[in-house]
């Protein structure tokens, strides 16, 4: 099967309700990490770009109906975004399968269709809230309303674009915020289409803007730095996140951050392999690797060491690499050259750490459409030394570490003993076990005999240096709103 040729799209910034070209002609392209085609060419917005749009998100928010429009309205608008998004879910998907590499079918199965779950649940949860009452005896009456914050910048990753931009931008509308939106330079295609989506769903213009560009002294930085932007959510590398965060300080921004990750997914003695295999081959492979919830270091007990690299290598050998617009794809390639070069660095780290090689490391033979996308075999590691550069740093692909322990406290010492914190695994059948393994692991969030189940209400976030703060359900609420208390004499 040959990949699916598309004519260039030209993208353009989305600013005040339409698509203008960058006031400076500037342009980058983009291409589709299978093949090298280039698919898109993208208006980078410089400083003045930047400024309108933040300024347009500021005129929206102050003086337009954004922000006092009843909440059944205003999320009455962003469940339509939410429908509009299923309605075009096919387009919707091949493009993040073009622009990212990822599997067509993960795009359409489970992205997509997540992504207009974000905008509807939190246009449904907002709907769903109230205030808290505190009287003081019978003179005083005091009550609190939490009010949008305003201009929000929106900055989010390459490897799922579109559905952890919609999960920023679901709390951000819903609470009556506007939003400057930037997708990762590599991945704009899908995110640039939420401006049109926007629009017919009756967003009002300046609410929604979107544009494009790059990090250090390009868009990015000016975003961070911008005087009318009040709030930061930024998904990314923890190095970007400080950098953010300085950005920020002198006008006091607002942070949210969810950084980098290196979890630990600890497989113990009594676990049930039949599910344990399957799922973390699904959490050191899924989206190649490139996923910062990735189950990228596997702690296994000694005395099922050899059964579970058995199993492992097996389930590892029968995952389909390809074309991603090819549904029999279980992986595709990683996003970009500069990507590739990373994650290739450390099978040159993991020979010099003298870690043992059981599988991959090296690229799969393709059809010849494919020579020139960024491909590496899913690729296993066994490291007996945790503190090694392969069990310690996120390589961000698909790479695994399998490192043997003996004892539930050396296991929890293991897993701990990294900068991250973002999520961890446990595998066993004992309850208790099970309970005192994620009270200890410290990371955010733990799933035991599963992964990569997300309940929209609970909280999600890192410890460390995996990130600042927490969003989901009213976390996310309270990100994107003020408190205010009004205090009422009665007598």
């Amino acid at each position: 099967m040959n990949s699916v040729q598309t004519n260039v799209r030209e993208v353009k910034l989305f600013i005040n309700g339409e698509y203008v070209e960058s006031s400076s002609q500037s342009i980058f392209e983009v291409k589709n990490p299978a093949t090298q085609e280039i698919i898109a060419t993208v208006h980078e917005a410089n400083f003045d770009d930047v400024d309108r749009a933040c300024t347009a998100a500021r005129k929206a928010f102050e003086e337009g109906p954004w922000r006092t429009m009843p909440v059944s309205e205003r999320c009455a608008k962003i469940r339509r975004m939410s429908e509009i998004i299923l309605e075009r879910k096919e387009e919707l998907a091949r493009l993040e399968a073009m622009d990212v590499g990822k599997p067509y079918h993960v795009a359409i199965e489970k992205e997509i269709p997540r992504a207009a779950h974000n905008l509807k649940f939190f246009a449904d949860f907002m709907e769903k809230q109230g205030g808290e009452v505190y009287p003081m005896d019978d003179e005083y009456l005091n009550y609190t309303r939490y009010e949008p914050v305003g201009v929000a910048s929106l900055i989010t990753p390459w490897n799922l674009p579109f559905m952890l931009t919609t999960w920023k931008l679901g709390p951000c509308l819903a609470t009556g915020n506007t939003a400057v939106i930037k997708p990762a330079e590599m991945t704009p295609l899908t995110v640039s289409l939420l401006g049109e989506i926007a629009k017919e769903a009756g967003i009002p213009d300046g609410v929604v803007n979107i544009i494009h560009g790059f990090g250090p002294q390009s868009a990015g930085e000016y975003m961070t730095t911008h005087p009318e932007v009040d709030l930061i959510s930024f998904t990314g590398e923890t190095s970007t996140g400080k950098a953010i965060l300085k950005n920020g300080a002198d006008t006091l921004k607002k942070v949210s951050f969810e950084l980098g990750g290196k979890a630990a997914n600890i497989v113990f003695e009594d676990a049930n392999l039949d599910k344990a295999i399957p799922v973390s081959i699904q959490a050191a492979f899924m989206n190649s690797g490139q996923v910062c919830l990735a189950g990228s270091r596997i702690l296994v007990q000694r005395s099922i060491m050899d059964e579970f690299v058995a199993r492992f290598k097996k389930a590892a050998s029968e995952l389909v690499v390809g074309d991603p617009q090819d549904v029999k794809t279980n992986m595709g390639p990683v996003v970009s050259n500069e990507h590739y070069q990373k994650v290739t660095s450390y099978l040159q780290i993991a020979e010099e750490e003298n870690s043992t090689l059981v599988y991959g490391g090296k690229r799969p033979k393709l059809p010849e459409y494919l020579n020139e996308g960024f491909y590496l075999e899913p690729t296993i590691y066994i490291q007996e030394n945790p503190k090694a550069r392969i069990c310690q740093e996120e390589i961000f692909g698909p790479i695994v570490t399998l490192i043997p322990f003996d004892t539930e406290e050396e296991a929890l010492q293991i897993a701990n003993n990294t900068d991250y914190g973002l999520n961890g695994v446990v595998w066993t059948e004992n309850l208790q076990r099970a309970h005192r393994i994620s009270h200890n692991v410290r990371a955010g969030t733990i799933w035991v005999n599963c992964w990569f189940v997300r309940d929209l209400r609970a909280p999600f976030g890192g410890f460390k240096k995996s990130g600042v703060g927490r969003e989901g359900g009213h976390h996310s609420l309270e990100f994107f709103t003020e408190a205010k208390n009004i205090c009422i004499a009665l007598k």
